[in-house]
């Protein structure tokens, strides 16, 4: 019976080596077999000229109230022995424009466009109305827009965004996918552009497939514009831009000075031990905005801990991580949780893997958690950055 029980435990050792073998060696196939669509691509019929006029195909914008999930702000964590939350932790956001404005260097207008929440393989893009998308694209907008929450203005719109498994693929479709999303996002920005005032100035933010779409944004709708000018800052978060074939093909430079206006700041995340190769090698096999293949160049890297493109920051600069709960509808602010450090790459690495919850990618990816890890950083960085181009 014993030999028997060694045999058995032998197979299992055996066969959990072999399916990790197999993760291993082909982690990006089996990946593109649980989320790649297997049907056909199916055109989306155009928006209405007009559509983004109704309230209801905006996640955020001014006159949503209460329910909008970008006004959410978090507790701080108070630390244990202490009375009261540190002096240095973000304040609530007013739960009004009219009260926000009156807070002092908070008339800008933020449009953000949110990261990919679709996951389903049964359409390469989600249907306005879906559930489940919607459901985490609220909770995407709750805890990446709402360091922005001292704009007075705040739109961040529904768009058929293209499913997950069209970043797995290089079929056609995936590429379809993404134009018909696009579509969206610049009909909403159009809208968008419309109705702030004209002297506002502008903050855009997008992570992930929101920061893909937000550079086309740049390069096909605000480049050569006087946009330009009324530009705070570009977070392009969560999505990897070359130095050399990405960049001087952008209306604006890195950020270079934690006060310096009109340029773009980009990070990707990782905890060490890193293994960023599936990241790394589909970057390098990807064509840059100048049609060659982006290759080995190195990544812009913005540190949000200092707001300046490379460098090292330790981690009491971290004014404020938001650790979530497990299910993301809330969390609250932890101090000096996570250093920063860009390196050779371009990636931001962020020392031993902290305790963020289960959405950690394969390889200490901390990709869903880019923004929260330095939320009240990117608080502080925005508002000097505002009052820096107030100040112009």
């Amino acid at each position: 019976m014993a030999k028997k029980f060694l045999w058995i435990i032998a197979a299992l050792i055996i066969l959990t080596l072999a399916v990790l073998f197999a993760l291993r060696i082909w982690a990006s196939e089996l990946t593109a077999i649980a989320f790649v669509p297997t049907t056909e691509f199916t055109e989306q019929e155009a928006l209405q000229a007009n559509a983004y006029e109704d309230p209801g195909l905006w996640y955020s914008r001014p006159g949503i109230g209460v329910s909008d999930p970008a006004r959410w702000q978090p507790a701080v964590k108070v630390q244990e022995g202490d009375e009261t939350a540190p002096a240095t932790a973000p304040t609530p956001a007013p739960t009004s424009a009219a009260t926000t404005a009156a807070a002092g260097n908070s008339d800008f207008a933020v449009f953000f466009i949110h990261p990919t929440s679709f996951i389903d393989r049964s359409a390469w893009n989600a249907a306005i109305g879906d559930a489940e998308a919607e459901r985490v694209a609220r909770l995407y907008v709750r805890g990446m827009a709402s360091p922005f929450n001292a704009a007075n203005e705040i739109w961040a719109p529904r768009y058929r965004q293209a499913t997950m498994g069209a970043f797995l693929t290089d079929a056609p479709e995936a590429e379809m996918a993404l134009d018909a999303a696009y579509a969206d996002v610049a009909q909403a920005y159009a809208y968008f552009r419309s109705s702030v005032g004209e002297d506002t100035p502008i903050v855009l933010v997008g992570h992930s497939q929101g920061s893909l779409h937000l550079l086309r944004l740049l390069r096909e709708e605000i480049a050569g514009t006087t946009d330009t000018d009324r530009i705070v800052a570009a977070y392009v978060i969560g999505w990897p831009i070359s130095q050399e074939h990405d960049l001087p093909q952008l209306p604006f430079p890195a950020c270079s000075a934690a006060d310096q206006t009109g340029c773009i700041l980009s990070w990707s995340s990782f905890a060490e031990p890193d293994d960023p190769e599936l990241v790394l090698n589909t970057y390098a096999q990807s064509t840059g905005f100048d049609g060659e293949k982006r290759g080995q160049s190195a990544i812009l890297c913005t540190n949000p801990l200092t707001g300046i493109a490379g460098g090292t920051a330790a981690q009491d600069a971290n004014l404020g991580t938001l650790v979530p709960e497990d299910d993301l509808s809330t969390g609250e602010l932890v101090l000096g949780a996570v250093p920063a450090r860009c390196d050779e790459r371009g990636l931001l690495l962020i020392g031993d893997p902290p305790e963020m919850g289960s959405y950690v990618l394969p390889g200490n990816n901390y990709h869903v958690y880019d923004i929260p890890l330095f939320w009240a950083n990117t608080k502080a960085d925005v508002a000097a950055r505002l009052s820096a181009w107030q100040a112009k």
